[in-house]
């Protein structure tokens, strides 16, 4: 059920009023703003509403929900207006009911203040004289901020132009000027992943003025993210990541067009995705997804940077997805098992770690967008922030994939091969479905992990990720639905089961932590 709405059409106030008729309710309050034909001493032909839709209908359900939780409401409801609107004609509209009217009250005062303050909402006057201009209500008084205050709260309006970003120290760099950003505005990257090389990135992207960003990201945020995700704060845990990053992407600069992907990207489609954008930035710790962009990035002839951090340590690579330059693969041909690799959950990191990472991938993002001199896409860089030291070793492609056929031709085998298994995966909202649809659960885990977190009452057989090769005999027998904490051991073991003969081996898409509800 949506309390929040967005309409390009007028609405029946009486029916808005009627939703919220509740037997338990002694109290209701509504709240009405219209179109005047004034503002600040200039006369006023009509208004225009622009809402980012999606942020918007995100953010105004938060709030409603806030004001429910807050003011303890039976029910509260909104409607915002876009578009062309008349003078006379209702912009938005707020109601409450609650046991008691003072509840009412202020709720929906709390309501309309916080929907002026954090919506993605812009209006733009028409005057008699034929001229326009955005306008906004940069000061609105919040009640919730006054509560505990000993002096009484006064109300400050301040009506100003919509924000315009300022790129001047940007410009001001001989290299870059207004030619440059021009570029950037017509740029378009995606960042795969909003974690902690992911929000340097977004913010540093979004911050330079590049015109879109494109998220991809199917995570919530946990409590143990915050330390080094700092683009997010203690309220936020338990949201999509994506859903967060846009909004503050939107905050940071609504000049910027954000486009967002919930699901990871799959084999099935990562190819056209790259497509449509300039430049790919890869954050995430999934050893799949990095040799998936960088099968993507080759044969669509995106360019790719990648980063990934250990404990102190970082490395970042390039690939200019040009003939005769290395890939990932010419590194590493096949992906090493994720328990060799390391990540965050396991061995832990230093939260400024991915933040430097990610600031360097911003940097070369930069730079590649503008054309800005920077060194040969050839090798990989590590970084040492213990000692402050960085090494570039280099890459030699024809020592690499050129053994195989080329970056090219072994991408396209692997991505073929990728599209042939995309089943391996399956998506249960429970574990006793798996078990109901006929299989036997395999946790994969340590044991040590298993202590902390044991798989909830049902029938599972315990083997660890390193031993599936060596104990596959005992899963021939059955139909193996191997689980683990984040999905990336298991759908590398399941691969690994499949390409030794056991072709009935899947893995649980997400893992368990990918199953887990948030209240």
């Amino acid at each position: 059920m949506m309390r929040f709405r967005l309409s390009a059409e007028p609405v029946d106030t009486g029916l808005l009023h009627d939703t919220l008729k509740h037997p338990g309710s002694g109290g209701f309050c509504a709240f009405e703003g219209w179109v005047r034909d004034s503002n600040e001493g200039r006369e006023v032909d009509g208004l225009e509403y622009e809402a980012y839709a999606e942020l918007a209908q995100v953010e105004g359900e938060r709030i409603l929900e806030e004001a429910m939780a807050r003011y303890g409401v039976t029910d509260a409801r909104c409607m915002h207006r876009t578009g062309h609107l008349q003078v006379g004609d209702l912009a938005v509209w707020v109601g409450a009911c609650a046991p008691h009217r003072d509840e009412a009250f202020r709720a929906c005062r709390y309501i309309i203040d916080e929907i002026k303050h954090r919506l993605p909402i812009w209006k733009k006057e028409h005057y008699l004289t034929g001229a326009s201009e955005w306008v906004a209500c940069t000061h609105v008084y919040r009640e919730h901020e006054h509560e505990h205050k000993a002096h009484p709260p006064h109300v400050h309006h301040d009506h100003a132009k919509a924000f315009v970003p300022d790129y001047s120290r940007q410009t001001r760099l001989r290299e870059v000027g207004d030619a440059g950003q021009a570029k950037l505005a017509a740029s378009r990257v995606l960042v795969i992943g909003a974690g902690g090389l992911g929000c340097p990135v977004l913010s540093y992207l979004a911050g330079a003025g590049v015109g879109t960003l494109g998220i991809v990201d199917g995570d919530r945020l946990d409590a143990s993210n915050l330390h080094r995700q700092t683009m997010y704060d203690a309220r936020d845990i338990g949201e999509r990541k994506v859903d967060l990053a846009a909004r503050r992407l939107a905050a940071l600069n609504p000049a910027v067009k954000v486009r967002t992907w919930t699901e990871p990207l799959r084999a099935s489609d990562a190819l056209e995705v790259f497509r449509e954008f300039d430049l790919v930035v890869e954050c995430t710790d999934d050893m799949r997804s990095r040799y998936l962009s960088s099968d993507a990035a080759v044969l669509s002839g995106t360019p790719l940077i990648m980063a990934s951090v250990y404990q102190y340590e970082g490395q970042l690579q390039v690939i200019a997805a040009r003939p005769g330059m290395p890939c990932l693969r010419c590194l590493w041909p096949q992906a090493p098992a994720p328990e060799t690799v390391g990540s965050c959950v396991q061995s832990g990191v230093l939260g400024p770690v991915p933040g430097v990472l990610g600031t360097l991938q911003a940097a070369e993002a930069l730079k590649i967008l503008l054309d800005l001199p920077r060194p040969q896409a050839d090798a990989l860089l590590l970084v040492n922030l213990l000692d402050l030291n960085m090494q570039r070793l280099p890459i030699d492609a024809a020592q690499g994939c050129a053994l195989h056929g080329g970056c090219a031709e072994v991408a396209r085998a692997a991505l073929a091969l990728a599209r042939e298994q995309a089943d391996v995966d399956l998506v249960f909202d429970r574990l006793e479905d798996a078990i109901a649809s006929g299989f036997t659960l395999v946790d994969l885990r340590e044991a040590a992990e298993i202590a902390l977190d044991p798989l909830p009452g049902v029938p599972s057989l315990s083997i660890p990720s390193a031993q599936v090769l060596a104990r596959a005999n005992e899963l021939t027998t059955c139909r193996p639905l191997l689980v683990c904490a984040s999905g990336q051991r298991s759908g590398h073991a399941a691969r690994l089961l499949r390409a030794n003969g056991l072709r009935e081996a899947y893995s649980l898409a997400g893992g368990l932590r990918g199953m887990r509800t948030y209240s």
